[in-house]
This record gives C-alpha cells, sequence and structure tokens, in this order.
C-alpha cells in the first residue's frame, strides 16, 4: 500500500470559518440591511403618509380634526386591547400562535400613530416636509390624533378599571354567598 492509499481512507477535514463566525457575519449583514431599510423608509413613509392623510382631510380644518381623533382614538385604543388580550393569554399560558397574532395585529393597528409621530418628531427632511403637508392639507390633524390618542388609552384604562370592580365585585358576591350556605 501506498501512502496516499491510507490518507484517502482517512475522513476529511473541515475547511471553512468557525460556526460562532457564520452567526456573527449573519447578525451584521441583518444589521447592515436594516439599518438601510430604515434610511431609506424614513425619507419616504412621513412624506407619504402627511400625504395620504392631506387628501382625507382636504385642506379643511374640520376633516383634519375629524381623522385626527379618528385615527388617535382608534389606533390608539384597538391595538392597546390587543396587546391586552395578548397579556391575558399570556398569563393563562395558552396558545402561543394566538398571542403572537394578537401582537402582530396591535402592531399594525397601531402604525397610523407611529407614522404620525414620525412626522412630528422626525428631524430628516421627510417629515419636515410631512409637517408642511399636514399644515396646508391637514390643519388641526397632528393635535387632534394627540387628543385622541390620550382619549382612547383614557378609555382603555377605564374599562380595565371597571372590568376589576366587577370581577372583585363578584368575587366578593360569591364569597357572601358561599358564607350564607355554610350557616
Amino acid at each position: 500500500m501506498t501512502a496516499g492509499n491510507s490518507s484517502s481512507t482517512s475522513t476529511p477535514a473541515k475547511s471553512g470559518l468557525p460556526a460562532w463566525s457564520k452567526k456573527v457575519i449573519g447578525v451584521v449583514v441583518l444589521l447592515v440591511v436594516v439599518v438601510i431599510a430604515y434610511l431609506i423608509l424614513s425619507a419616504y413613509f412621513p412624506r407619504a403618509w402627511a400625504q395620504n392623510v392631506g387628501g382625507l382631510a382636504n385642506g379643511s380644518f374640520g376633516g383634519g380634526i375629524l381623522w385626527g381623533l379618528l385615527f388617535g382614538f382608534v389606533c390608539t385604543l384597538v391595538p392597546l386591547l390587543l396587546f391586552y388580550g395578548a397579556w391575558r393569554l399570556l398569563r393563562r399560558r395558552r396558545f402561543r400562535p394566538m398571542q403572537i397574532g394578537l401582537l402582530i395585529v396591535g402592531i399594525l393597528v397601531l402604525l397610523p400613530n407611529i407614522l404620525t409621530l414620525s412626522v412630528v418628531l422626525g428631524v430628516n427632511s421627510a417629515a419636515h416636509a410631512g409637517e408642511r403637508i399636514m399644515d396646508v392639507d391637514a390643519p388641526g390633524f397632528r393635535g387632534a390624533s394627540l387628543a385622541g390618542g390620550i382619549i382612547g388609552a383614557v378609555v382603555f384604562l377605564g374599562g380595565i378599571g371597571v372590568g376589576c370592580t366587577y370581577r372583585k365585585r363578584g368575587e366578593d358576591l360569591a364569597q357572601i354567598r358561599k358564607d350564607a350556605n355554610d350557616k
């Protein structure tokens, strides 16, 4: 036998990068893609959202206020309810896909408020253009959206408070009935 035959029966050496370095490269590539996507989208979405809202309000102050209240209220109350539902499911340790679905839908319904915040708090040229568009085509929308969001949050907290009160009342009533039956 020759030395060439004996080496061909041995296991081949693995070549390439270690597993940890592949993970690091993957994470770095993902971060670069996310940053690039953020930069591209932050230059587009504030202006596009302002144009859509301006089209809804059609330059009317009353329209801007009504649409702002509607978006602020609905896009605050509904996500809070969905997030609360997901949290309640989490406490019961049931059905994880349902929780994920509730969170995803809640985030999607929250997007109009996030887009309005990107116009109000943004520092890039798209956000400034969005502010100018809303000032002309949807006056009052930004402030009304804030007011609607506050009203939605107060309604949510009030509903939670009423629910807790009724739940406590039911528990107390059940205890009173149990005590009366024991006598």
